[in-house]
């Protein structure tokens, strides 16, 4: 019963460090995640239903391993929703190559992550565009696509993106790998006219594949 009264305690604290640090719109939930600090679910552990900025303000030096339980999740490489970007959804998570797949750049961290408010797999509907701010051919995706160019995407690129409804996981490389850029309905109003919205981590307008993310 402590340890339980003891998690409830530090998840208050972090929703209102959360308000304070990154403002968010209310989320209707519900949503469960539970991180340890050790691979294969050994070690420390915390269940989360709300965001958070950083793990180390709940004593875990990082996330080695973690049980999405309920919802959608952002998965962040630093503190305070920074770095590399991962989708966490449903499922088990023993080490951290279940949650950065064949990304390829080999990044062991798992600072912060937050609920995914707008991820509706069933309803989720997404515009590409040629060029940045809307320009040039354009393409309306409804379904998921492990390979942009196979399907008759013209080139390797995606200038911008208009996100109509749910939430979208893009991939630099076909197949789902490489970098993850996570779009939202309800982030930039569903508008990402440029690479550099896409994350703090983005650095080119490579994209090769797309899919729904999965609540």
């Amino acid at each position: 019963m402590e340890e339980l009264s003891a998690i409830t305690d530090r998840e208050t604290i972090f929703a209102a460090k959360m308000a304070q640090t990154n403002p968010q719109p209310p989320q209707l939930g519900p949503w469960k995640i539970t991180a340890y600090d050790q691979e294969n679910f050994q070690g420390k552990r915390m269940e989360f239903t709300t965001s958070c900025p950083s793990v180390t303000e709940c004593s875990f030096d990082n996330v080695c391993s973690l049980k999405v339980e309920c919802g959608a999740w952002f998965g962040y490489e630093h503190t305070n929703f920074c770095g590399q970007q991962f989708v966490l959804e449903r499922g088990e998570y023993p080490r951290w190559e279940a949650w950065s797949g064949s990304n390829a750049y080999h990044v062991e961290r798992l600072m912060s992550f937050r609920p995914i408010g707008s991820a509706n797999h069933k309803e989720s509907k997404i515009t590409l565009f040629e060029k940045e701010n809307f320009l040039g051919r354009q393409w309306e995706v409804l379904d998921d696509f492990p390979s942009l160019q196979a399907m008759g995407w013209g080139n390797n690129e995606v200038g911008s993106m208009k996100v109509h409804s749910g939430a979208w996981v893009c991939y630099q490389y076909p197949g789902y790998r490489g970098y993850q850029y996570i779009m939202e309905s309800d982030h930039h109003s569903g508008d990402y006219k440029h690479w550099r919205e896409w994350g703090s981590h983005a650095q080119t307008f490579q994209i090769q594949s797309i899919r729904r993310i999965q609540q």
